[in-house]
């Protein structure tokens, strides 16, 4: 995404409303009128096989091979990131009030996020659901809710228009994961229009706004950690506020005791480095599903060759950008994160010859030491559309071999281009 289009302004009647958080859930509250809401977009067809992670755990407890337990403070939380391998220590707190459990969350109280490769799980400390995304192969995110009643078998509702609401909030059709920033209120309500969506290309100084953040960064600052001490309403310049607030007062936090509780929470911490594998990792899958998505419009509608071929090149031609990091911003200090999570997201690359992963981090100079999404590896990237996977090879090997010396790809130096070209050779099946 072009960097001067990372500020988005969202307006709905008179009231200025942004979302500062990876939004996994729907924005209405429980008992509205489903009907209500008309935006839909392409869900799975219902298949013999489920393809997507969800679907997939929710056949396995109908069989009775597999039962989620159900704990008191967290319900089916444990469980449910163990059955599905979702490190605790991707947690990441979030105080803005995004989430159709918005009464429950404040800066006191925040939402905690867990994700892997391919599922994203939201936790409200008291609420009633836990919310899911799960990345289909074929139509991106889909979203269940599951209810946290304990003595029942757990069932996953999944969500269609209401979840839009949020997740379809550009208008098209296509359902996306938002990981975006601002700074609350007291109260996790975000406080004036500017809302930064997070991707590899954001600064640093426009990161984690809405989030809590643990780890060090040096002198890098950011908006994590820090909210107004009072409400947005009594603040008769917001814009001027914002830019004197100290955002030294969040930098390098490494305990978060004495911000809030976080006894109840699975984890005591919000890790720095899982938050930027999250930016990177949202914006590589919400730009696969649009290409697919637009794929499939295009087709469905006809297109001619000459129109076809446009589609395909506007919408594949992001992807490779953003696995390969172009634009993305460099560190300009070292980056360590508070729990295990570096370790064992790195744990859990695949491996060459020599040891090299995709999943080999770097955050010294820049998040990865080898600079191509391991998302490569994904049953997202690899059931693409033909047509656009097949464009996004070709420009892969371009770029790889030293062909494309473009500008965009001009921070891949020809030893990272080497290295990357050798790791797919041996680990993509």
């Amino acid at each position: 995404m072009d960097s001067k289009k990372r500020v988005r302004q969202i307006v709905v009647g008179s009231l200025a409303v942004v979302i500062p958080v990876v939004a996994l859930a729907m924005f209405q509250r429980p008992g509205l009128n489903r009907q209500a809401v008309t935006t839909q977009a392409p869900q799975p067809a219902p298949t013999a096989t489920p393809t997507e992670a969800i679907g997939v755990l929710e056949q396995r407890i109908k069989s009775g091979n597999i039962k989620l337990e159900y704990e008191d403070g967290t319900g089916y939380l444990r469980s449910l990131l163990n059955t599905l391998n979702i490190p605790v220590s991707s947690q990441a707190f979030v105080f803005g009030r995004n989430s159709f459990q918005l009464d429950l969350i404040s800066p006191s109280m925040p939402r905690a996020v867990y994700f892997n490769d391919d599922v994203y799980v939201g936790f409200v400390q008291g609420g009633q659901y836990i919310e899911i995304a799960s990345i289909d192969p074929k139509v991106g995110p889909v979203f269940f809710t599951l209810e946290q009643e304990g003595g029942a078998r757990p069932v996953f509702v999944k969500e269609t228009s209401n979840c839009l609401v949020c997740h379809d909030s550009a208008g098209n059709g296509i359902p996306r994961l938002l990981v975006l920033s601002t700074i609350p209120d007291a109260m996790g309500t975000a406080m004036g229009e500017t809302v930064y969506s997070t991707t590899d290309q954001s600064p640093m100084k426009e990161r984690f706004g809405g989030w809590y953040v643990t780890g060090t960064h040096g002198d890098q600052r950011h908006m994590g950690n820090v909210f107004a001490p009072q409400r947005a309403r009594a603040i008769p310049d917001v814009k001027t506020y914002i830019e004197r607030m100290d955002m030294g007062a969040g930098a390098n936090v490494i305990d978060l005791k004495g911000r809030f509780d976080t006894k109840p929470y699975l984890s005591a911490h919000s890790d720095i480095v899982a938050q930027m594998v999250l930016a990177h990792q949202t914006h590589v899958h919400n730009l696969i599903s649009r290409a697919a998505h637009m794929y499939n419009e295009a087709i469905t509608g006809r297109r001619p060759p000459d129109e076809m071929k446009r589609v395909i090149e506007n919408n594949s031609e992001p992807i490779v950008q953003a696995m390969l990091f172009s634009g993305a911003q460099p560190l300009t200090a070292p980056i360590a994160g508070t729990t295990g999570f570096a370790a064992e997201f790195t744990a859990a690359g695949r491996r060459d010859s020599q040891g090299r992963s995709l999943k080999d981090l770097d955050l010294g100079k820049r998040l990865f030491k080898y600079p191509m999404s391991y998302l490569i590896y994904t049953d997202s990237f690899n059931n693409m559309p033909v047509p656009v996977k097949e464009y996004v090879n070709r420009r892969f090997r371009e770029i790889l071999t030293g062909e494309d010396t473009t500008k965009d790809y001009a921070h891949l130096s020809a030893s990272d281009r080497q290295a990357i070209a050798e790791i797919l050779k041996e680990t993509q099946e």
